[in-house]
C-alpha cells in the first residue's frame, strides 16, 4: 500500500507522525462535533414543536450558512499563508494575517447582517414558497442576525490559532458555548423556569446569546493567555500591500469556492424547498446526520492542512509527499466509518422525531444516499481542503466544484425535479451526486503534486 524503502530513506517517524496528527485532529473533530450540535440541538427541539418551524429555522440557517462559508473561504484562503509562516517561525507575519482576516471578516458579516435585518422576507422566499415557513424563518432571522459580526471575529481568530497549531483553545471555547445554547435553546423554546415558551425565537435568542459568550471568552484568552501571536490594531488599520496581495490571491479563490459551494448546498435545499415541507424537514435531518458523520474527516482535513502546510514552510517537500499519501489513505478509513454510522443510525432517528409519514419515508432514503455520499467527501475535502490548499492550490477547488456541482448535479438535478417532474428520492440521489463525480479527477489532481508549492516570502 505504501512505498516503504522511500519513506524508511526519508528517515520519518512514523509513530511521531500519527501522534502529532493524533494531536490535531482530535481537538477539531470535537469542535466539528460541537458545532454540529448546536444545528442538532435546534433540530431536536424545533422538531418536538411542529415541521413548519423546524423548516423554517432549518432555511433561514442557510443564509447564516452561506455567510459562514464566506468566513471559512478567508480563513482558509489566510491559513495557506499562516501555516507556512508558522513553519518559518514569522510570527510578525502572521500577526498582520491575523489583522487583514479580521477586517475583512467584519466588513462581510457586516453586510449579511443588514441584509438579515433589511429583507428578512426576500431571503427566505429563495428556499421555499411556503408562507408559514417563511413566517417563522423571519421570527428566526431578526434576532440571530445580531450574532453575525460576533461570529466573524470569533471565527478568523480561532482558525488563525488553529493554523500555528493552537487547536485546544477553539474546543474549549465552542464546548462552552454548545452548553450554554443547549441550556438556553430548552428554557426559552419550551418556557422552563418561568420564561414564556418563544418557539423558534427562544432558539434564535439562545443562539445570539451562544455568540456573545464565544466573543468574551476569545478577547479573555486573546489578552491573558496568548503572549506569541496577538491581535495589533496598528496592522489592522495599516496592512503591508504585499501580504495583502499575497492574501487575495489565494483567499479570493477560495472564498469563492466556499461560497459556490455553499450556494450549490442551499439550491440543492431550495430545490428541495419547493417540493414541500416534509422533504426540507427530512433534508434537514439528513443534513445534521452527515455532518455528525464527518466531524473527524473535517478535522482531518484541517490537520492536513496545517501539517502539510508547516512541513512545506520548512521545505521538507519530500517528506510532505508521504504525508500526503498517509492523510489520503486515512480520509478513505473515515469516510468508510462515516457511511456505516450512518446506517446504523437510520432507524432510530427515523422513528424519534415528530415527522410525517411522507418526510419518514424520505428521510431513510436520504439516509441511504448519505452513507456512500459521506465516503466521497472525506476523500475530496482532505485532498481539495488539506492537500492541495496547503501548497497554495486553491484555483483547482474553485474549477471543480463550478464544473461538478453547477454543471452537473444542480443542473440536473434543477431538471429532473421541475421539467421532468421526477419524485423527490430520485432528485435528491441526482443533487447529491457530485462527490462522486470528483473523485477521479481529486485523484488525479493529487498525483501530478502540482499543488506541491512554497508561498512564502522572505520577509
Amino acid at each position: 500500500m505504501w512505498k516503504k524503502s522511500k519513506y524508511t530513506q526519508l528517515g520519518i517517524n512514523w509513530g511521531g507522525f500519527y501522534r502529532s496528527v493524533f494531536a490535531l485532529v482530535v481537538p477539531m473533530a470535537l469542535q466539528n462535533l460541537i458545532n454540529v450540535g448546536v444545528t442538532a440541538a435546534d433540530v431536536v427541539m424545533l422538531g418536538k414543536v411542529g415541521e413548519k418551524v423546524l423548516s423554517g429555522a432549518s432555511l433561514a440557517g442557510q443564509v447564516q450558512y452561506i455567510m459562514v462559508l464566506f468566513l471559512f473561504g478567508l480563513t482558509s484562503g489566510a491559513t495557506v499563508l499562516t501555516a507556512q509562516y508558522w513553519g518559518k517561525g514569522d510570527t510578525v507575519t502572521i500577526e498582520k494575517i491575523l489583522a487583514l482576516g479580521m477586517k475583512a471578516a467584519m466588513v462581510v458579516t457586516a453586510l449579511f447582517t443588514i441584509a438579515a435585518l433589511a429583507i428578512p422576507g426576500v431571503l427566505m422566499q429563495i428556499f421555499t414558497n411556503d408562507p408559514e415557513v417563511i413566517a417563522e424563518g423571519i421570527k428566526y432571522l431578526r434576532i440571530v442576525s445580531f450574532s453575525y459580526v460576533m461570529m466573524g471575529i470569533t471565527q478568523v481568530y480561532l482558525y488563525i490559532m488553529r493554523s500555528v497549531e493552537r487547536v485546544v483553545v477553539a474546543t474549549v471555547v465552542y464546548l462552552l458555548s454548545l452548553i450554554c445554547n443547549v441550556a438556553l435553546n430548552a428554557i426559552f423554546i419550551f418556557g422552563l423556569l418561568g420564561c414564556p415558551k418563544m418557539g423558534i425565537q427562544g432558539a434564535a435568542l439562545g443562539t445570539l446569546i451562544s455568540r456573545l459568550l464565544e466573543l468574551v471568552l476569545v478577547f479573555g484568552y486573546a489578552k491573558i493567555f496568548n503572549k506569541d501571536i496577538k491581535f495589533r490594531f496598528q496592522y489592522f488599520l495599516h496592512t503591508d500591500r504585499l501580504l495583502v496581495k499575497d492574501f487575495l490571491v489565494y483567499a479570493i479563490p477560495v472564498v469563492m469556492n466556499e461560497v459556490l459551494w455553499g450556494m450549490g448546498t442551499a439550491a440543492n435545499t431550495a430545490i428541495l424547498g419547493h417540493m414541500g415541507s416534509a422533504a426540507v424537514a427530512a433534508n434537514s435531518v439528513a443534513q445534521v446526520a452527515r455532518q455528525l458523520a464527518t466531524v473527524v474527516s473535517f478535522g482531518l482535513s484541517s490537520a492536513t492542512a496545517i501539517y502539510l502546510g508547516k512541513t512545506i514552510g520548512e521545505k521538507r517537500l519530500e517528506h510532505a509527499k508521504a504525508y500526503a499519501s498517509r492523510f489520503l489513505w486515512i480520509s478513505l478509513f473515515l469516510g468508510i466509518a462515516g457511511g456505516a454510522l450512518i446506517l446504523i443510525v437510520s432507524p432510530f432517528v427515523t422513528g424519534f422525531l415528530a415527522l410525517t409519514a411522507t418526510a419518514q419515508k424520505y428521510l431513510k432514503f436520504m439516509f441511504f444516499v448519505m452513507s456512500y455520499f459521506v465516503i466521497g467527501q472525506a476523500v475530496n475535502t482532505t485532498l481539495v481542503v488539506g492537500t492541495f490548499r496547503s501548497g497554495g492550490d486553491t484555483k483547482f477547488g474553485l474549477a471543480l466544484d463550478m464544473s461538478t456541482m453547477w454543471g452537473c448535479s444542480i443542473l440536473f438535478g434543477f431538471l429532473a425535479a421541475f421539467v421532468f417532474k421526477c419524485s423527490v428520492p430520485v432528485v435528491y440521489m441526482i443533487l447529491m451526486s457530485d462527490e462522486l463525480i470528483k473523485i477521479p479527477i481529486t485523484i488525479w489532481r493529487y498525483k501530478s503534486y502540482k499543488w506541491l508549492r512554497d508561498v512564502t516570502r522572505e520577509i
